[in-house]
């Protein structure tokens, strides 16, 4: 790598780092909501992929069919961390895309 030295790549892993660092922090701030059941459970969900919130319709609430009640938690946090996870992988591909080689998937990185 000609014209590169240790120095030079050091300090923009430290740079990349930095950013990394406030990238994530500013999905600490971000959420995204997603509904199961036509709406009837509604989840929040974090840039860190945190369960923020969770809301209810009375009219899902049977106490006859509790069964049906997990199953919507359960499809609407599922797809509330699936949507917060995209959105961190986005926000963190277009901090690190500077820094990455083209075509780097951060999906590498578990990420």
């Amino acid at each position: 790598m000609e014209g590169l030295n240790m120095s030079d790549m050091f300090g923009r892993v430290m740079e990349m780092q930095q950013k990394m660092a406030e990238a994530q922090k500013m999905l600490e701030s971000k959420s995204v909501t997603a509904e199961a059941g036509g709406g009837m459970v509604k989840v929040t969900a974090s840039g860190a992929q945190r369960i923020t919130a969770i809301k209810i319709e009375d009219a899902v609430v049977d106490p006859d069919d509790l069964e049906m009640l997990e199953d919507l938690v359960i499809a609407g946090v599922n797809k509330a961390l699936d949507e917060a996870a995209k959105m961190a992988r986005q926000e963190l591909q277009k901090t690190a895309g500077g820094f990455l080689p083209p075509g780097f998937d951060l999906g590498q990185l578990g990420l």
